[in-house]
């Protein structure tokens, strides 16, 4: 008995189904890692404060209102402390 051509595509349909679905899930991940993290790699982020943004660092203290915190992004050679003082980066290598 011959096969049919539809049996003889169907484990190769299959195989492409779930190459198909694990790219998916791959992409899904990546977008999902980004909404859920999107200030990864930086000192700081931005937060809303009526007409304009503030950046408070990672470590902000949370007893220093947000208004304390600078509006305009700090220079690459800059660091927001955790009070909200705009300091020069120490060039120890270590990044706080």
């Amino acid at each position: 008995m011959a096969r049919s051509s539809s049996e003889n595509t169907a484990p190769s349909r299959s195989w492409r189904r779930w190459v198909a679905g694990g790219v998916f899930l791959v992409f899904f991940g990546v977008v999902m890692w980004t909404v859920i993290n999107p200030y990864r790699g930086q000192r700081f982020e931005k937060i809303p404060h009526g007409d304009h943004v503030h950046y408070v660092p990672k470590d902000r203290n949370p007893d220093v209102p947000v208004s304390r915190f600078p509006t305009q992004k700090p220079g690459k050679n800059e660091r927001i402390m955790p009070d909200g003082e705009v300091v020069p980066r120490r060039n120890s290598g270590a990044s706080p």
